[in-house]
């Protein structure tokens, strides 16, 4: 029964987060011309982001609320602390990195240090992602959509 009521919290949680999550993303893109579907503002992406982040924390708070068959009892595993700490540590990075870097060695830099957070990840296959994750993004973000964040920045 204590697990039942530690997954109602959990899900509860997921999707109170979510909801305030899109409700800011939504508030904050009110702050900027949304544009039209045909000439989007600089406020209709984040709104759209809020909107679907909402139906999605609506959803969560369904599923949560749906009578669940008694074998879902789960055991919960301890966290993936490991995990936890490469991902905010790859956010950290992107950031200090971005700024004084660029966008490639920060974009690498968020990809290799987040992919050492999964345990079956080597040290090479974390690089092949970072750069193939990079290559990607340098193709989307500077050449397709020209964002003004330089590749490569010294100081």
């Amino acid at each position: 029964m204590q697990s039942k009521r530690s997954a109602l919290r959990r899900e509860a949680w997921a999707a109170g987060t979510m909801i305030v999550l899109g409700l800011g993303a939504i508030a904050q893109a009110a702050t900027y011309s949304l544009g039209t579907l045909a000439r989007m503002g600089p406020g209709m992406f984040p709104a759209i982001l809020g909107a679907l982040l909402v139906m999605l924390g609506l959803i969560i708070a369904r599923m949560a609320a749906a009578p669940a068959a008694e074998d879902d009892a789960e055991d919960l595993p301890p966290p993936e602390w490991r995990g936890w700490g490469c991902i905010i540590g790859g956010l950290l990075t992107f950031i200090v990195a971005g700024k004084y870097g660029g966008l490639v060695p920060a974009t690498f830099a968020l990809v290799f240090i987040s992919a050492l957070g999964d345990r079956q990840h080597t040290l090479r296959s974390a690089a092949l992602l970072a750069a193939g994750v990079t290559v990607l993004g340098v193709a989307v973000f500077s050449w397709a959509l020209q964002l003004q964040f330089p590749l490569f920045r010294w100081g």
